[in-house]
């Protein structure tokens, strides 16, 4: 998330802490030496500065899945063959567990170098990613992950897009309230009341948990229940003037 500065106070605003600082009696140049885009504020106290965070847990409603097609043969052509067939395979595996937002690379090759052993081989490979609902976790990794060539990537869990200005909002309040909370306890260890916001900049957004999955033959159903959830982290450095 882009750092953002705001001047005016944020009187209901909460948030999380990390770190404080204190410089006695700093007052800051007048509004009138401005730079552009920087607004100076005076303090005719002691800044107190205090760093807060927060993060919050989301329901899952979609994973982002991301497989890696390879495929070999003696000649470049002979690659590309095989790995069309096996894209067309886990194509028809995504479609059946109702893949939406399906994404395809185009193909890459590379030769392999011949050895004491083994012949020189081309190698093939594509991309592809997509979304699929939580409950076709199990026939994702079995039915799609199993394919011959195959190689799926860790999976994502998301949460419904439609809620995430709401979870913004409740990130910035949380963790502005825990830098606020921080800010006051210190200002009442060096004896003073009143704290009033001066400046407030965001710097850390939300960062999504990923979850690993592997195929095992003898191994319980993987239960989509038991991945992260997903969770945004927010962080910012609060200053405060303190009287």
């Amino acid at each position: 998330m882009p750092r953002r500065r705001c001047s005016a106070p944020f009187p209901g605003l909460p948030l999380g802490l990390l770190g404080l600082g204190l410089f006695p009696s700093l007052a800051l140049a007048p509004a009138a030496a401005r730079a552009e885009g920087q607004v100076q504020l005076r303090c005719d106290g002691t800044l107190v500065e205090a760093r807060g965070s927060a993060e919050r847990k989301r329901p899952t409603q979609r994973l982002r899945v991301s497989l890696a097609i390879e495929a070999e043969a003696a000649k470049a052509d002979g690659a590309l063959g095989l790995l069309q067939e096996r894209l067309a395979a886990v194509r028809q595996g995504l479609q059946r567990l109702g893949v939406q937002e399906l994404e395809v690379t185009s193909p890459s090759t590379w030769e392999r170098p011949p050895s004491p052993r083994t012949a020189a081989q081309v190698t093939a490979s594509v991309q592809v990613s997509g979304h699929v609902a939580p409950a076709n976790l199990q026939a994702l990794i079995r039915g799609v992950g199993g394919l011959s060539g195959v190689r799926l990537a860790p999976v994502a869990a998301e949460a419904d897009s439609r809620g995430d200005a709401a979870s913004r909002s409740a990130l910035l309040r949380a963790a502005y309230q825990d830098a606020l909370a921080q800010g006051r306890e210190l200002a009442a260890a060096i004896g003073l009341a009143q704290l009033t916001p001066l400046e407030v900049q965001v710097e850390g957004g939300f960062r999504p948990m990923m979850a690993r999955a592997m195929a095992a033959e003898s191994a319980p159903p993987f239960d989509p229940a038991e991945l992260p959830k997903p969770t945004e982290r927010t962080s910012l450095l609060a200053r405060f003037c303190a009287r």
